[in-house]
């Protein structure tokens, strides 16, 4: 994986883990958003404690940093599953970007910046006017997952440089199912336990958690948090296409004019970013 650009590694990353969601959505009528995302995380770290064969033995601040990757990983998930179910994955994602956004220009020092950030944003109103009958808390749902994945930036950060290779992401994410299965158990009981159930959200947990964190991880060590915000940037418009491909969910031309104001802006972003 050394061999492969940290930006590459970003990239394969949003393309996973948006197909992941849209397999995801299909499984809300059944086993709901919580059963869902605790399949996820559950089958998620099931195979990175398999593959990592984490070590208990750390020393404090890395366990610091475990347990808040864990707990900011998990309530991002709940709450980005909950949005999911009541607005579009393309709207959801896009209104969830605010926190990578905030994480890139809380970290620049460059005004053109600024600007690409400031068109981005600008990009998200648009696209929440050109759909009037948003649902209120769908929106506010995505806002909060929006707020823990500026958090999973900085903190996965941290997990990065205090833990070596994926011992503190499996570890991270067996907290991050503690806190999601015992809400799914509640909610959906023993329709988890359906055969079909269980493989689509072991193909969940693959797409949506295991590949896309492992790279994004991977991503951390060699890029800094503003640059790896900025190129998140992109994720509103996979999750727009893949929700049109996959789910059906089509936009009107004033919000797919607000995600190509999100993706030049990510694009300038990126150029002049740091290396």
């Amino acid at each position: 994986m050394d061999t492969i650009p940290a930006t590459a590694l970003v990239l394969l990353g949003i393309v996973s883990v948006q197909l992941g969601s849209a397999v995801a959505k299909q499984l809300f009528d059944e086993v709901g958003s919580f059963g869902t995302v605790a399949l996820r995380l559950f089958f998620a770290a099931a195979v990175l404690t398999a593959l990592w064969r984490p070590a208990l033995t750390l020393d404090r601040r890395a366990w610091t940093a475990v347990v808040s990757y864990g707990v900011v990983l998990g309530l991002m998930n709940l709450c980005f599953y909950l949005s999911l179910a009541r607005i579009p994955l393309g709207i959801a994602v896009t209104i969830e970007f605010l926190g990578p956004l905030a994480v890139a220009v809380g970290g620049s020092r460059r005004a053109l910046d600024v600007v690409w950030a400031l068109l981005a944003a600008g990009g998200v109103v648009l696209l929440m006017e050109g759909d009037g009958d948003l649902d209120l808390l769908g929106v506010l749902l995505a806002l909060a997952a929006g707020a823990f994945w500026g958090l999973y930036i900085l903190v996965g950060a941290a997990l990065g440089r205090h833990t070596t290779e994926g011992n503190g992401l499996a570890l991270g994410m067996v907290v991050a199912a503690l806190i999601a299965v015992p809400a799914g158990v509640a909610d959906s009981g023993t329709a988890l336990l359906q055969p079909w159930v269980l493989a689509a959200g072991f193909g969940v947990a693959l797409l949506s958690s295991v590949v896309p964190y492992t790279l994004d991880l991977e991503a951390l060590r060699r890029l800094p948090p503003r640059v790896f915000g900025i190129l998140m940037s992109l994720e509103p418009a996979m999750a727009c296409l893949i929700g049109l491909v996959v789910l059906g969910e089509s936009l009107g031309g004033v919000q797919w004019l607000a995600v190509l104001c999100v993706v030049v802006a990510s694009a300038g972003a990126t150029r002049g970013a740091d290396p």
